[in-house]
């Protein structure tokens, strides 16, 4: 059996995340569902997904339309602590102070900076951001990581990011650099990152016992994950959303 959370998990929170799962764990054992004990951390997100024996993960929007969605279970989306209605989120367009004051039109012609070619927030939030804003980019900078991608710009290797508003909102928190940034935009809002299991899974239980697990939490470690609760929504509200080509080689 296996479970993670990779998506938000950083030093400043991992030990919420942790007892988050172990709140998760009392009531999926009340419900006579066995459990890890802990959390993986040291494993790909996909070959986490993927597992014919996870009990629970959260992966991203994108990965779960293009393939996720015929292999595992959907069990909750989260309620974030965000100006947006439950079980959605959005990404901030992010540039260097240096360039307060642009309009969304003055990027075009600069680098963006992504993290992961199949990020809802990193990758497909800002193609669309910039189809809407008549933005075209002339150059990507693949930075692995939404951190990375803000680092890029603050350091000026990029121009310009899309930054999940959760991992946004913990940056500012907790990485110095952020000094450096602004905000230019704000995205669409999109179903937000999806908790899974392995197929055949008792979703309801899963559902209950995670939203009990967060209710459960102090103020203060809901504060620090940014979570305030879970709901659901049908895997075709992430199937509705529109997947952009990759970028060019």
């Amino acid at each position: 059996m296996i479970a993670g959370l990779p998506m938000y998990d950083r030093a400043e929170t991992a030990p919420a995340n942790d007892r988050l799962w172990r709140n998760i764990r009392a009531g999926l054992s009340q419900r006579n569902i066995t459990t890890p004990k802990q959390l993986s951390r040291e494993i790909d997100p996909w070959t986490l997904w993927t597992r014919p024996d996870l009990v629970l993960a959260q992966t991203c929007g994108l990965p779960y339309r293009i393939d996720l969605h015929e292999r595992v279970s959907l069990v909750a989306s989260p309620v974030w602590d965000l100006p947006c209605a439950s079980g959605y989120y959005y990404s901030v367009i992010i540039a260097h102070r240096r360039n307060s004051g642009m309009s969304p039109a003055d990027f075009s012609g600069r680098r963006l900076a992504y993290n992961d070619a199949k990020s809802q927030s990193g990758w497909a939030a800002p193609l669309d951001w910039a189809l809407g804003n008549a933005v075209t980019f002339a150059d990507y900078l693949h930075t692995g990581a939404h951190r990375g991608s803000a680092r890029a710009v603050a350091d000026g290797a990029a121009d310009i990011a899309a930054i999940d508003a959760v991992t946004w909102a913990m940056i500012r928190r907790w990485d110095r650099f952020s000094d450096r940034l602004i905000e230019v935009a704000y995205t669409a809002h999109t179903p937000a990152l999806p908790y899974i299991a392995a197929p055949g899974a008792d979703v309801l239980a899963l559902r209950q016992a995670l939203g009990d697990a967060i209710a459960a939490l102090s103020r203060s470690d809901r504060t620090t994950l940014c979570l305030r609760g879970v709901t659901f929504l049908p895997a075709r509200f992430y199937l509705a959303i529109a997947t952009p080509p990759p970028p060019p080689d």
